[in-house]
């Protein structure tokens, strides 16, 4: 393993399979497929780097989530061809978020997280499918889960926590997710007519949506209230 000029480490192909815990055979192909940038030449020793690194962990990452190779090169050239990065989420599946993803150099990453950017954060990231490795740059799916998760460390929550946490919520979301579109396709779509979960305008479950937020956001701060009350010891009644 070496240096380069600046503190990024630099690996050998078989180093950096390994690192990525992927066989050398597995790495070659993706190199083939052009779902890595070309590795540093040096006479007949190709160099990778931790860029290289963070891109194999974004291809696992998406394969975990259930994306093709296919659509994990159609990602990687819509980077590299400059395509407008309010695309990135049909790219990634989220279809018609509302999320706005955000464009990051490593430096400004580091800025929103200063000291807690190591390489075991970065894979966590990876795996919610928060990051995506766009060359030297990076990218983040939400600005909301951007800002709040900066503004949680920066009130002094470790990063690892917040991302932990994020792992529950999202089970949590899933869950609220399909109950509330469950609900809406039970009772709605037969007097629409139309499929539901097809992101269009006449779609239930798109129109009916915010509906669901409203109930999501009071039901989570009416319980949060509960919380705090049953933790906050009750006021002492002064002796007589």
């Amino acid at each position: 393993m070496a240096e380069s000029g600046s503190t990024m480490r630099e690996y050998r192909t078989e180093e950096l399979a390994e690192a990525a815990g992927i066989p050398v055979r597995t790495l070659r192909f993706y190199r083939e497929r052009k779902l890595l940038p070309p590795p540093r030449r040096e006479g007949r020793i190709a160099w990778y780097d931790d860029q290289h690194l963070a891109r194999l962990r974004t291809i696992a990452a998406l394969l975990e989530r259930g994306h093709t190779l296919g659509g994990i090169a159609e990602l990687t050239a819509a980077f590299e061809h400059g395509r407008d990065v309010g695309q990135l989420g049909e790219l990634l599946g989220i279809g018609w978020s509302e999320e706005t993803p955000v464009r990051l150099t490593p430096e400004a990453l580091a800025d929103y997280f200063e000291g807690e950017v190591t390489p075991e954060n970065l894979a966590a990231s990876l795996d919610l499918g928060y990051l995506a490795t766009d060359g030297e740059e990076i990218v983040h799916v939400s600005r909301r889960l951007l800002d709040v998760s900066s503004a949680l460390v920066g009130e002094g929550v470790p990063l690892a926590a917040v991302l932990e946490t994020a792992r529950r919520v999202r089970e949590h979301a899933d869950a609220l997710a399909a109950l509330f579109t469950d609900l809406i396709s039970t009772h709605l779509t037969a007097d629409t007519g139309t499929e539901t979960g097809t992101g269009t305008a006449d779609d239930p479950v798109t129109r009916l949506r915010p509906l669901a937020k409203s109930v999501v956001e009071a039901e989570l701060t009416m319980a949060m209230d509960r919380l705090h009350q049953s933790r906050t010891p009750a006021p002492q009644t002064p002796s007589p």
